[in-house]
């Protein structure tokens, strides 16, 4: 399926009554979630990367120099790096447990010889996600460096983004219609087309207020793409 379809379809379930009863949740419940934390432990938080800081050969000569106010404002810079994917892995992570199941019957729909061979588990869900989730939050602190340049900070999250929806979404979108074989084959086939899918969607979580949807925008788009390639794998599209 070419993904420009699965993302129109994806937005034209966005008025399925099911989808708007859950649209905000994911994005809300995360943003409040992180923003509580960020209440009460940001003395702390910002105050360990400013210890750390402070330790470095860089940060002992900003205070023998009388810059030690620029410790202080790098040490707050991190902690809001830091954050920002803590939200949108909470956001992703909320969706997938509390919203795919939903997207998943809602979208199925639109494939009725669609028949559920679930190769997927609830074990293979969970091992999927904390690889995935992982992997993201490794990329993320290693590439922080590269988001001094210009082209990073516009370019490296949305890459990294990219790999953490394609790699949540695919799993759920298939586990109750393909089997492992079914699985691993429209992966393989569709890898790229699967992380274009990943970064178009990726770009939507940096514009203000469409990001509050684009994660069940994702689900949505992941399930129509991965459903779509599954009923192409058996000929029934």
């Amino acid at each position: 399926m070419p993904i420009h379809t699965a993302f129109a379809r994806a937005l034209r379930d966005l008025a399925n009554p099911r989808v708007l009863s859950v649209l905000l949740l994911p994005m809300l419940g995360a943003i409040t979630l992180w923003s509580l934390l960020g209440w009460f432990f940001w003395d702390a938080w910002s105050g360990g990367l400013r210890a750390a800081i402070d330790s470095t050969a860089a940060g002992a000569w900003l205070v023998a120099h009388g810059a030690a106010w620029l410790a202080g404002s790098a040490s707050a810079l991190l902690v809001i790096a830091l954050l920002l994917p803590a939200i949108f892995i909470t956001a992703v992570v909320i969706t997938e447990l509390i919203a795919m199941p939903m997207i998943v019957s809602v979208v199925e729909r639109r494939y009725p010889g669609l028949t559920r061979r679930g190769g997927g588990t609830v074990v293979g869900s969970i091992a999927n996600a904390s690889v995935a989730v992982l992997v993201f939050a490794v990329l993320w602190i290693v590439t922080l460096p590269l988001w001094l340049t210009g082209v990073g900070v516009a370019v490296v999250p949305a890459l990294n983004s990219a790999y953490l929806n394609q790699r949540l979404f695919r799993y759920d979108a298939l586990s109750e219609h393909a089997t492992r074989e079914e699985y691993r084959e429209i992966v393989q086939r569709a890898k790229w087309r699967l992380y274009t899918l990943g970064l178009l969607l990726a770009l939507l979580y940096f514009i203000p207020f469409v990001n509050l949807i684009a994660p069940v925008v994702s689900g949505l788009a992941f399930t129509h793409f991965c459903l779509g390639e599954l009923a192409r794998l058996r000929g029934k599209a």
